[in-house]
């Protein structure tokens, strides 16, 4: 692990990094929305112009304000991400969150910004352009939404009275089978934004989340903001909840009671689990 001297007193607010990403969007995201330029990447999934051009000016942007600590994007290369990702103290991006919607031209796509510190999230930054919705966060000081705190209040006493954000592609065959056909919840959605979906249901848009396997730019900032809204979610208890590189399943619940009853139902259906955090 690189050890770094970072001076906690220059750490931005969450105010200051929502600034930066609500400019960069205007500039970089709507002027390009309805006409991108597409491309696809080695491992298949797409690549527009706006996912490079909003990491380029947040790597420009954020350095000149914090230039100590380094900034990992999903539009990197595998290499530098593990390099960058050892780093005590870094910024975590997802330029476009929800860039097939984006390219597709379905307006249900955001900018994510996380700083990790040590294995944590401490803060978290979630720009929908569209809806000019700002979502963020600040570890133990709760979470906002257009700068209004965002608490979540008790869900539904049952699962059947539920809306579930569901991923079925990343889901065992079984399972998704099984969530299709005798679904435990009400009524079930999936956004194709995952970053953007965690916000949602610490609006309270939502109840439940499954996901089979995210990627750390994926959840960083979203579930942060879940976590300070008062949300429930799995937590990997062997790895002290050290973020990573490494891709994790993801389950949520607006409070601790959907929370167990989701979890057994999914123990029950051989999902793999991990604590509640």
């Amino acid at each position: 692990m690189t050890r770094q001297s970072v001076n906690t007193a220059t750490w931005p607010d969450s105010r200051q990094l929502q600034h930066i990403l609500i400019d960069i969007a205007e500039a970089e995201v709507l002027s390009r929305y309805r006409h991108p330029d597409v491309t696809r990447k080695s491992d298949g999934t797409l690549v527009t112009d706006a996912d490079l051009a909003v990491q380029s000016r947040l790597i420009e942007q954020l350095a000149a304000s914090w230039p100590e600590i380094p900034l990992m994007g999903e539009e990197m290369t595998a290499e530098q991400q593990q390099a960058l990702a050892a780093h005590d103290c870094y910024w975590c991006v997802d330029p476009l969150d929800g860039t097939t919607n984006y390219s597709a031209g379905l307006p249900y796509f955001a900018l994510s910004l996380a700083l990790v510190v040590e294995g944590r999230a401490v803060l978290g930054i979630v720009y929908d352009p569209v809806r000019h919705e700002c979502f963020r966060a600040e570890l133990g000081r709760g979470a906002w939404l257009n700068d209004e705190p965002l608490r979540l209040h008790r869900g539904p006493g049952t699962l059947k009275e539920c809306i579930a954000i569901v991923d079925l592609k990343r889901l065992t065959p079984e399972l998704a089978v099984r969530l299709s056909n005798r679904p435990p919840y009400r009524s079930q959605r999936c956004f194709g934004a995952i970053a953007l979906e965690w916000c949602w249901l610490a609006a309270g848009r939502a109840h439940l989340n499954l996901h089979g396997g995210q990627k750390l730019w994926d959840y960083a900032a979203g579930r942060l903001i879940f976590s300070e809204a008062g949300g429930v979610f799995n937590q990997e208890a062997t790895e002290q909840e050290r973020l990573g590189l490494a891709v994790r399943p993801a389950l949520g619940a607006v409070d601790e009671h959907l929370f167990r009853l989701w979890q057994t139902w999914l123990q029950q259906a051989g999902f793999p689990l991990a604590e509640a955090g």
